[in-house]
């Protein structure tokens, strides 16, 4: 399945493709072809509620149509983290990613955030204890206050996940959490853990059940509360 960030390198300038290679499609081309993807994945997904919008995304960022029914969202209901996270979007929140790939998956447009990522922080912690450099990475950031009131997003590393869980129970507070760690070794225990963390102490998040996940998927699901907020802005959608 095509993408909107695969459409967008279709036609242009070489300079117009490097200028919008990570803002999603804009040539008429590929405009159509991310609408009529999208247009397909809605006939697999109902549109019912804001919380629908990011089984679909899902979906559409995976190409695996059961892939809506591994979605999991954290909150007073399901459409809670949709809402705290367009609310985090409109407040010009950081974005904070674990790994350079779910950063360079962030669209440049609709937001005006600052978009950072964790790794590359916290290097003598994990020198000093051995634990993973994802992890120190995000106890270092949370350290400097970074995560509390932003849209904190995990796609790669379960030990990320794990270590954030551990940030919210010491009294952080993500405006919402986005976390689709990948792999066989503590991928869908990060998530489990992270969940059951953020449901005890109110943190709307929005995380998946199994083994698959990846910086692909969280990169689309954050990309998603942008695309939330920009139609709150435009009087499409309310927020309750």
């Amino acid at each position: 399945m095509t993408t909107e960030d695969d459409a967008a390198t279709d036609g242009g300038t070489a300079a117009e493709v490097e200028e919008y290679a990570d803002l999603g499609a804009t040539t008429e081309n590929a405009m159509e072809i991310a609408e009529t993807s999208m247009d397909r994945v809605h006939e697999l997904v109902p549109q019912e509620t804001l919380a629908d919008r990011f089984r679909a995304k899902a979906v559409h960022a995976t190409g695996d149509p059961e892939f809506q029914h591994l979605v999991r969202f954290t909150g007073a209901d399901e459409s809670e983290p949709a809402r705290a996270g367009a609310r985090a979007v409109l407040d010009e929140a950081p974005i904070v990613t674990d790994i350079t790939m779910v950063k360079s998956g962030i669209t440049g447009r609709g937001h005006s955030c600052e978009v950072r990522k964790a790794i590359g922080n916290g290097a003598e912690l994990a020198a000093e204890t051995g634990m993973t450099r994802t992890a120190a990475s995000v106890l270092e950031l949370d350290r400097q206050g970074v995560y509390d009131g932003a849209i904190a997003a995990v796609g790669n590393a379960p030990t990320a996940a794990l270590a954030l869980a551990d940030c919210i129970e010491d009294g952080t507070r993500p405006a919402v959490v986005v976390a689709t760690p990948v792999g066989f070794v503590k991928a869908a225990e990060s998530r489990k853990r992270l969940r059951e963390v953020a449901s005890e102490h109110g943190v709307p998040a929005i995380t998946n059940v199994g083994r698959r996940g990846g910086s692909g998927l969280a990169a689309g699901l954050t990309n998603e509360l942008v695309h939330v907020a920009s139609d709150v802005r435009n009087g499409e959608v309310d927020l309750p």
